[in-house]
C-alpha cells in the first residue's frame, strides 16, 4: 500500500464542512503533492510554508504537477477558514484530517501537548506519480515548496544536497 485508503475531509475552495474522501481518490492517475502542516494559522505555517506553495503553484503546474493538497490535524471549518484567509482559491485543496487518522496510518503523528497542542501531524511534503508512487519525501525545511520545484526540475538545492535520493518508506 502506497497511500493508505483512509477517509479525510476534503474541503472545497468555497469552504464548509467538504466531503469525505481518501487521499487515493483524490490523486488518482495524477501528479501530486501533499504537504503537511502542524497547524492551520500557526506561524511557520501560515508565514512560509502554504504561502510557499500557493507562490510556486504556476511554477508547479508547469513542472507536471497537477494536485497540490495541503493536509493538517484540524477539523474541516479550520482548514477552510484558513484557506480563505490565505486566499487559496483552487490553488490548494485543504485537507482536514481531524482525527490524525490518516497522519497516524502514514507514521507522522506527533504528540505537542507539551506545546498545547494536542497532536499534530510532522511538517512533512511528498510527491506522487500517476501511478501513486512516491518519487519524493522531505520532512521539515525539505518539505517546502522550492525544494521540491528543485526536484521536480533535476536541480540541487543547497537544503536538499541530493534531491533525486527519495527517502520515501512513508509512503510503501
Amino acid at each position: 500500500m502506497r497511500i493508505p485508503e483512509v477517509p479525510v475531509r476534503v474541503v472545497g475552495a468555497g469552504g464548509g464542512a467538504g466531503e469525505d474522501k481518501s487521499v487515493q481518490q483524490l490523486f488518482q492517475g495524477k501528479k501530486s503533492i501533499l504537504f503537511a502542516v502542524p497547524g492551520a494559522f500557526t506561524p511557520i505555517c501560515s508565514e512560509q510554508h502554504l504561502p510557499g506553495f500557493l507562490a510556486a503553484h504556476d511554477k508547479l503546474k508547469a513542472q507536471g504537477i497537477d494536485i497540490i493538497a495541503c493536509i493538517s490535524v484540524n477539523d474541516p471549518f479550520v482548514m477552510a477558514a484558513w484557506g480563505k484567509q490565505q486566499n487559496v482559491e483552487d490553488k490548494v485543496v485543504m485537507i482536514a484530517d481531524g482525527n490524525g487518522t490518516f497522519t497516524e496510518a502514514v507514521g507522522q503523528l506527533v504528540d505537542e501537548t507539551s506545546y498545547e497542542m494536542g497532536m499534530r501531524s510532522e511538517r512533512y511534503a511528498a510527491v506522487f506519480n500517476e501511478q501513486m508512487d512516491c518519487i519524493y519525501f522531505g520532512k521539515d525545511d525539505l518539505s517546502f515548496a522550492e525544494n521540491i520545484l528543485d526536484f521536480l526540475a533535476g536541480r540541487e538545492s543547497e537544503r536538499a544536497p541530493e534531491p533525486r535520493q527519495c527517502q520515501c518508506d512513508v509512503f510503501t
